[in-house]
């Protein structure tokens, strides 16, 4: 990996909002139970959240930004490749450093104190560590590596946000509480559920698969529904009884109502980000009688004279 922001494809300046929504995107597209014959993306996927780990992490981006660690978190080298070759002069055959190829400092009245304390933070004492006072500071040992897991979590649990029990790794088993907005391809952070590290332990990344159902259908924060109805219930009007994520409610359908007419029964879709829940949306379906016997009889003689595609021409 080389630069975050172009592994996840946002500016420098983006806002951890932006961060987070980059990274999602690419998730969904990358992740590699998506992508099982294209072990490129398996590696791009590994890429994609390692540059998130870093970026979503405030003080670790804040270090990159500085140039104070590089885009795997290691300590960037402070002195830009040494002293390597032949030193300040340039020279070879033993050159090294030698105070006669300072002349582009300023020849014999240079202080080479001055030159060591604007590199390094503090002067030259007593001909000892020319490096002066500051210390280099020492970075944290590693933690372990992080763990993906893949949760399936079945539709009406996803709406109601039922807590989900997950096995990690080690065995143990961990029930988990469902974020709000939670959809295919959410990513939940289980701090220090990964593996062992000589600083402490990786953390647990669950990506979160709904599936889908027989009966209902998502529509953003709100969940669709197509629901048969009788002629005799559409033209004189019912009281029924309608299947949601919360069980059976009893709606009233209205006499004369039409085939298509979609009613909403409210808070009975997906929880929002932003707080409540989306509505369940009902669309009505005349289905007519298996027999038609008894119908064709009462119609005897009867004529629909209406013109229901009449404003189509």
């Amino acid at each position: 990996m080389t630069d975050p922001y172009s592994t996840l494809g946002v500016a420098r300046t983006a806002s951890e909002k932006d961060v987070k929504s980059a990274y999602r995107k690419l998730a969904k597209e990358l992740h590699p139970d998506r992508n099982k014959d294209n072990p490129k993306a398996a590696e791009r996927f590994s890429d994609v959240t390692k540059a998130y780990d870093l970026l979503s992490d405030k003080d670790k981006r804040a270090q990159f930004d500085r140039g104070e660690i590089d885009a795997e978190g290691n300590p960037a080298n402070p002195f830009g490749g040494g002293f390597g070759g032949g030193g300040f002069g340039g020279g070879g055959g033993g050159g090294g450093f030698r105070p006669e190829n300072m002349q582009g400092f300023g020849g014999d009245d240079v202080d080479l104190g001055d030159i060591f304390e604007g590199l390094f933070g503090g002067r030259s004492r007593g001909g000892g560590n020319p490096f002066g006072g500051r210390q280099q500071r020492r970075q944290p040992p590693p933690k372990g590596a992080d763990i993906g897991y893949r949760l399936r979590v079945p539709f009406v649990e996803a709406a109601t946000l039922t807590d989900q029990r997950i096995t990690l790794a080690d065995g143990k088993t961990i029930d988990l509480k469902l974020p709000k907005g939670v959809e295919s391809g959410t990513q939940m952070r289980l701090k220090g559920k990964g593996e062992a590290g000589p600083g402490s332990a990786g953390d647990g990344l669950v990506t979160i698969e709904i599936d889908s159902h027989s009966l209902y259908r998502r529509d953003g924060d709100n969940v669709r529904f197509d629901l048969p109805i009788t002629l005799d219930e559409a033209v004189n009007g019912a009281k029924v009884k309608v299947p949601t994520v919360d069980g059976v409610v009893m709606m009233t359908i209205k006499s004369g109502t039409h085939g298509g007419t979609v009613l909403r029964l409210k808070g009975k879709g997906f929880s929002k980000k932003s707080g409540g829940r989306g509505d369940q949306l009902v669309t009505l379906e005349i289905q007519l009688p298996d027999d038609l016997e008894e119908l064709k009889k009462r119609l005897d003689g009867w004529q629909d004279t209406s013109d229901p595609r009449g404003q189509m021409s």
